[in-house]
């Protein structure tokens, strides 16, 4: 009975059952479209969000297709760039003309970099004694930064239009007279000296005779030259004075469209400096990045250091040589001047080159007083050399007179006065380069890196290990 009392209970509740179920089922079925929804809305804004967004660049690698053609692709351009090499060489002519012309079109661009670079001490000096002063007095951020930029290259521009008008001022006239009085006074000069060449009397020896038909031989080809080549040269000077008037015109159209340009350059020079840093780590990876930017500080150093100093050296020698030569009461005392302190922009042989045609300019006057400008100028040369220029330049390239000489030479054959004057620091920072590849390669191999450890006595034996002489070892202990 009491199992047949237990199935009539349990059809009671069997009966409620299924109605707790059906409400449990429409909460969770209620709960599930909810989620669904939100999950909906979420998955929809994180779409718009994705196209908001920078997409990632790069990370799905590369396609079947690209993979099967890679190597052919490789293949290909390798064949295409021989190619375009082959006829750039047949066209460089007219490459280098292509070149030539950008140059022309870009060259107040070119004027206001170098006006920037040689002007940009100026403005860290006023930007390094204003910025401090100006951020106690201007509470508002970045104020007293552009505050003091401003009258930094307001300072800069203005010393050189001061430097600019000041030179000209001196040397103008000077150079005016001395150029009018050179050309007035050398045709006559030249014929004294060729007759005073002509009446020298020697005995009638062999060697007196040869020298005698040297010296009438010499003579008529000066006296040739001066009726034919000198005046055949005057008339095409002359012919071309207009076309040379208009070049110096269109220079000085290009100088001052370049100071505007150097004047936008010393305002954002940081933010040019950022953009370029960016776009070197953007290129490279960070080891190359590291390099590269380490290396353009380093000529930066060279560059600046050698250009602005050499710059100050030669206009000291410059005044220093028109102060002795007043003195002296020489003849063309300004012109002299100034290509003595030209010249001696050119290391090492740039007082030699100024050095001779002054002298020759001046013996013709009195050659008495051109045996006292060569002692003069020696005398300076040697000053400059030991004394002021060590002071002004100290070892900013950190290269010997050898690689100097070196360097001179390859940039003079190559570029003329402008290779001459770049050749040191240019052979600097290479010279650089290859002493830190030096030095890396011998690190590598746990080798000492300075070269008075590679003295004859000194060498490596072939387990690698350095292996010092008893001279060097007993300096060391």
């Amino acid at each position: 009975m009491s199992s047949k009392k237990t199935k009539a209970v349990n059809p009671g509740k069997s009966k409620t059952k299924p109605v707790e179920q059906t409400q449990k089922i429409k909460i969770s079925m209620g709960i599930e479209a909810e989620s669904e929804a939100l999950k909906n809305s979420e998955s929809e804004t994180e779409r718009q969000a994705h196209y908001f967004s920078r997409p990632s660049l790069g990370k799905g690698g590369p396609s079947k297709l690209r993979q099967q053609f890679s190597r052919g692709m490789t293949f290909f351009l390798v064949i295409a760039a021989s190619i375009i090499f082959y006829f750039a060489l047949l066209r460089l002519t007219n490459i280098s003309k292509v070149f030539q012309d950008i140059f022309g079109v870009l060259k107040p661009v070119v004027y206001g970099c170098a006006l920037a670079y040689l002007l940009n001490p100026i403005v860290n000096q006023v930007d390094k004694l204003l910025v401090p002063v100006l951020k106690k007095k201007l509470k508002k951020p970045g104020k007293a930064e552009k505050l003091s930029r401003a009258l930094g290259i307001l300072a800069a521009v203005v010393l050189l239009l001061v430097l600019i008008v000041t030179l000209c001022n001196l040397l103008i006239p000077e150079l005016y007279s001395s150029i009018r009085n050179l050309v007035v006074t050398l045709p006559r000069q030249l014929d004294d000296l060729v007759s005073e060449l002509s009446e020298v009397k020697l005995d009638d020896s062999t060697t007196s005779t040869l020298l005698k038909t040297a010296i009438k031989e010499g003579t008529d080809m000066l006296m040739n030259w001066l009726r034919t080549d000198l005046m055949t040269k005057a008339n095409e000077l002359m012919s071309n004075l207009t076309v040379g008037v208009l070049n110096i015109v269109s220079e000085i159209f290009n100088a001052v469209i370049g100071l505007i340009v150097s004047i936008y350059i010393l305002f954002s020079k940081e933010t040019f400096v950022r953009q370029s840093k960016k776009c070197v780590y953007a290129a490279l990876s960070a080891r190359h990045a590291n390099m590269v930017l380490h290396l353009t500080t380093k000529s930066n150093e060279i560059f600046g250091g050698f250009i602005i100093g050499k710059l100050i050296d030669s206009a000291i020698i410059g005044v220093l040589c028109f102060v002795g030569l007043s003195l002296l009461k020489m003849p063309y005392v300004m012109l002299v001047s100034v290509i003595v302190g030209v010249t001696n922009v050119i290391p090492f042989f740039g007082p030699y080159i100024g050095a001779v045609p002054s002298t020759i300019l001046i013996m013709l006057a009195n050659p008495l007083q051109g045996v006292y400008f060569i002692i003069f100028i020696l005398l300076l040369q040697q000053f400059d050399g030991n004394i002021l220029g060590p002071k002004i330049l100290g070892n900013s390239t950190g290269l010997s007179a050898f690689w100097v000489i070196v360097a001179i030479l390859l940039g003079g054959g190559l570029f003329g006065f402008v290779g001459m004057v770049m050749g040191v620091p240019t052979f600097a920072v290479l010279y650089y380069i290859v002493q830190m590849l030096v030095n890396n390669h011998l690190e590598r191999k746990q080798l000492p890196t300075g070269s008075e450890y590679y003295d004859t006595m000194s060498y490596v034996d072939d387990e690698g290990t350095y292996c010092h002489s008893e001279k060097e070892a007993s300096v060391h202990e």
